[in-house]
């Protein structure tokens, strides 16, 4: 009786939540090992049916670096990668559109649709939603670094997306865009092509899926989690030198997409077995939150 009660107690404070977001968009980013742990996945796919289920509408957001790096060995392909970029050419683009829009997309919905829920995949073989451009990188003395056939997203289709959800159907979106120049397919930056389809959808939520639990006090200290932040104390925490390495350009770049409409954005480690209800539906949280309005509330 005492655990049916706690049970209880958990839907309750659930309650608020749900209720809160019923009917807005959050975007999620899946990507690194999370990919690649199957576990991992079933619970995050289920987490985002549960999401579906109660009234929000979660649009997915994936890379699949690893797989890629993977299908490229087996093809005797060497990655290149520049400032942490992959360079792509045009047999590693080939690669890059069967693993996400020919594998993982389609996976991804199937596994949503096994689990009792409806989803669908928005690629360049189906239905294309993200336009862009050829992008680069900057060097040190201001030169333009080439990256091959790598673009940014400079439109997201809204209504193709929004009528999915709508329906009650979770859209499942590889991190590919097609020029809105040429028509060339251009390989994107995950994390990039989530903030952007975040904006474009004015989301309530973004949230980064990855294998650390969240931005740290110490980064080498998984117990510092900072479970809440303000923008004015990300900003502070950059200037300090605490947030430094792997996690600043992802948070200077969340912090960009806050001030682009985007209410909060959530870091978290999909590898915790349901990581994702326990960020959105509970006071506290698993990982960290930034919130654009200045008011602390992990949820």
């Amino acid at each position: 009786m005492q655990q049916a009660v706690e049970k209880a107690d958990v839907l309750i404070e659930a309650l608020r939540w749900i209720r809160q977001f019923r009917g807005k968009v959050t975007v999620i980013k899946l990507g690194g090992s999370v990919l690649q742990d199957a576990r991992a996945m079933t619970h995050l796919l289920l987490d985002i049916l549960f999401m579906e289920t109660v009234g929000m509408q979660p649009v997915v957001v994936h890379g699949g670096g690893a797989a890629i790096s993977r299908a490229m060995e087996k093809a005797g392909l060497q990655p290149k990668f520049v400032q942490g970029r992959r360079y792509t050419d045009e047999p590693t683009l080939a690669i890059v559109e069967q693993i996400l829009a020919g594998e993982l997309a389609p996976q991804l919905a199937r596994e949503i649709q096994d689990l009792g829920g409806s989803a669908a995949p928005l690629s360049v073989r189906t239905k294309n939603v993200l336009l862009g451009r050829k992008a680069g990188l900057t060097g040190p003395n201001g030169e333009t670094i080439d990256l091959g056939l790598v673009g940014e997203v400079t439109r997201v289709d809204h209504d193709a997306i929004a009528e999915l959800c709508r329906r009650g159907v979770v859209p499942i979106i590889p991190s590919l865009c097609v020029s809105e120049e040429d028509g060339t397919k251009l390989n994107v930056n995950a994390d990039l092509a989530a903030m952007a389809v975040a904006v474009a959808m004015q989301a309530e939520k973004l949230v980064f899926l990855s294998d650390v639990n969240g931005v740290r006090a110490n980064k080498d200290d998984p117990n510092s989690l900072i479970d809440s932040l303000t923008v004015p104390q990300a900003r502070e925490l950059i200037r300090s030198g605490a947030i430094q390495t792997g996690m600043l350009p992802k948070v200077e770049a969340c912090l960009d997409t806050l001030a682009k409409g985007v209410n909060k954005i959530h870091i978290i480690d999909g590898r915790l077995r349901h990581s994702l209800l326990l960020e959105v539906y509970t006071t506290k949280g698993v990982g960290t939150a930034i919130s654009r309005n200045g008011i602390v509330n992990p949820a």
